[in-house]
């Protein structure tokens, strides 16, 4: 039976809206760890970890999110590995995320000027002193803003998860619709949540930013 959009369905589209935000900061959190290995195994002057590196990062970055969405999805089972849908959508957007940040980071730490490598090792700094307290600090500022954009990119690819059926913002709007066959309501309700979550990540990022550059 067809029903009205109501304002509990706009709670419920809220509540969904959970599982998107926690998506997006799982594959930030894994996809960030294995995307700091990645960029450092793509500076690092050694051409074997360079050459996997770079494999790897043009393997995701050639292929599509859905497409490894299914292949964690309905691939692993036909293997043998019992794969919830949590756990393959954890899994790809960690591993897709990952490539993004490793580029994006590796991108950062290159754009350091060599003087400053440099000027560490004439101060008698270790590779690894010159790394944490030289480089990185000026790295962590240039790669602020790109890392934030793609953030919100990340936040706005959860919703392919829909359809394996993995009930976030897109998949709870889709419910609701199907309930009350008022797809402009619904649609519009969840893309101004899509719009707060999104907009809040570029406010925050515009403070960082301006606290790492000293003008906040």
């Amino acid at each position: 039976m067809i029903r009205e959009f109501t304002s509990p369905d706009v709670v419920y589209l809220m509540l969904a809206a959970r599982w998107t935000i926690g998506l997006a900061l799982v594959a930030t959190v894994g996809g960030g760890l294995l995307g700091l290995l990645i960029a450092l195994a793509r500076i690092l002057p050694i051409p074997p970890l360079n050459w996997l590196a770079i494999g790897y990062i043009n393997l995701i970055q050639g292929t599509p999110l859905l497409g490894q969405l299914f292949v964690f999805f309905f691939g692993l089972p036909l293997l043998g590995f019992s794969v919830g849908a949590w756990t393959a959508v954890a899994l790809s957007l960690s591993l897709y995320a990952s490539a993004f940040f490793g580029e994006i980071w590796r991108g950062a730490l290159q754009s350091v000027p060599k003087r400053q490598w440099e000027a560490g090792a004439a101060l008698g700094m270790t590779y690894r002193h010159r790394f944490t307290h030289v480089v990185l600090p000026q790295a962590v500022r240039i790669a602020v803003a790109p890392t934030v954009g793609f953030l919100v990119q990340l936040v706005k690819n959860t919703s392919l998860t829909a359809l394996i059926g993995f009930v976030e913002l897109t998949r709870a709007s889709q419910i609701i619709t199907a309930a009350t066959f008022a797809p402009l309501q619904v649609y519009l309700t969840a893309a101004a949540i899509y719009f707060v979550i999104c907009f809040t990540l570029s406010q925050l990022s515009r403070v960082l930013e301006r606290r790492l550059h000293g003008t906040g």
